[in-house]
């Protein structure tokens, strides 16, 4: 009779506090209840705006110890949470759930402007600003603005010239560590991104998306001053110097200039005596 009672108490559902008569302990400000005083305490420092749990290393203030002792992983270098598909580790849990959606695939944040779908809340709230035209964070040399304060600090590199990602194989400097990641590929011959309609592969990912435009016939690139499309930007912005006259491309031995790099190439020089071609 006692294992029967067990299994049908196992059975029941969790009740809720009020059901099972404890206490209840009700904010004065908002309402909210919590079963536990400390908890309600935690919660009335968001009305107070009370901080009182500091970090010895940063300074920074927090209103409950919990979240102290998260933001204390960030000195100690600690992370608890694993991905159990690659491996990879976090700081915080909220982290690792974000992370997580890689694997699965699933974006549940969604913009209501063009439905582009984002893994978290905080990807969404910056793409936003694509829409908004919100650029918040500003360049003090130049006044030039951005949307992510990433994007600031890559373009900050421009005027300090600081090139910190290093080709171990020519030495080679660049602003990005994607660049460089990019660059290595040229070394090892590498070429990961695979056309599926004719199988031709290429060693960066934007080079395989002009490419498909070949298959698709898709022509994003319009020309304002006659209406030819192109699929490749290169291509179209070598046209615009059709329109403007623009020449960029110099012969440093007559002067002689043109508007396409490939037209230089080709181009040959009365200048350059037969003696200076063949050393």
């Amino acid at each position: 009779m006692k294992s029967e009672s067990r299994r049908r108490s196992l059975g029941k559902s969790p009740q809720t506090p009020a059901a099972t008569g404890s206490k209840m302990y009700h904010c004065s400000d908002c309402g909210k209840s919590f079963t536990k005083t400390h908890h309600l305490k935690n919660h009335k420092c968001i009305h107070t705006e009370d901080k009182p749990h500091h970090c010895g290393q940063c300074g920074k203030s927090f209103t409950c110890q919990s979240h102290l002792k998260q933001h204390q992983r960030i000195h100690t270098g600690e992370k608890l949470y694993h991905c159990s598909q690659c491996g990879k580790s976090f700081t915080f849990q909220s982290n690792l759930q974000v992370h997580e959606r890689i694997h699965t695939g699933e974006k549940p944040y969604h913009c209501s402007q063009c439905g582009k779908s984002f893994t978290s809340q905080s990807n969404l709230q910056v793409h936003k600003r694509i829409h908004t035209g919100e650029k918040r964070y500003y360049c003090s040399q130049c006044g030039n603005s951005f949307t992510r304060q990433s994007h600031l600090q890559r373009h900050e590199l421009i005027h300090t010239g600081e090139r910190p990602y290093h080709c171990s194989q020519c030495g080679k400097s660049f602003t990005r560590e994607t660049h460089l990641q990019q660059h290595h590929r040229i070394h090892t011959g590498e070429k990961p991104y695979h056309c599926g309609q004719c199988g031709k592969s290429f060693n960066q990912e934007g080079n395989l998306r002009i490419h498909q435009r070949i298959h698709t016939g898709e022509k994003p690139y319009h020309c304002s001053q006659c209406g030819k499309c192109f699929h490749d930007p290169s291509a179209f912005h070598s046209h615009q110097q059709c329109h403007t006259g623009q020449k960029p491309y110099l012969c440093g031995h007559c002067g002689r200039s043109y508007a396409h790099a490939r037209s230089l190439r080709i181009h040959k020089c009365s200048n350059i005596k037969p003696s200076a071609l063949d050393t």
